[in-house]
């Protein structure tokens, strides 16, 4: 069985009792991305992150959206749900399209500061 932590890195799949989380400490990957748009305040901190996760999510896979919440911070993008099979989807379409530069870029011009 593949461990999903190896499919999403450097993103970081934790699973508890009742819910799950994917999280990110930011400053590690992506950071070009959001130096396209220094200049309107994005720094690339967990609440851009959480910016850009949130167009991929209503763009993307919108059939996710009940089940995904966001909690991130300043240092790390955080989601997370109770519903494990809905964040294991989100969280490798979520690396799928941070690893197409096209589409990470066209979403991120969509993204909103926090």
């Amino acid at each position: 069985m593949i461990d999903i932590n190896e499919i999403i890195k450097p993103f970081r799949f934790l699973e508890y009792e009742d819910r799950g989380s994917l999280i990110l400490n930011v400053g590690e990957y992506l950071n070009s991305i959001f130096e396209l748009r220094a200049d309107e305040g994005f720094e690339g901190n967990g609440y851009d992150w959480g910016s850009l996760a949130l167009v991929f999510l209503n763009e993307e896979v919108p059939h996710l959206k009940e089940d995904i919440g966001f909690d991130p911070e300043g240092s790390m993008f955080c989601v997370y749900s109770k519903n494990l099979k809905a964040l294991k989807e989100f969280a490798v379409k979520f690396h799928e399209a941070c690893e197409d530069e096209e589409l990470i870029k066209n979403l991120f011009l969509k993204a909103e500061l926090d």
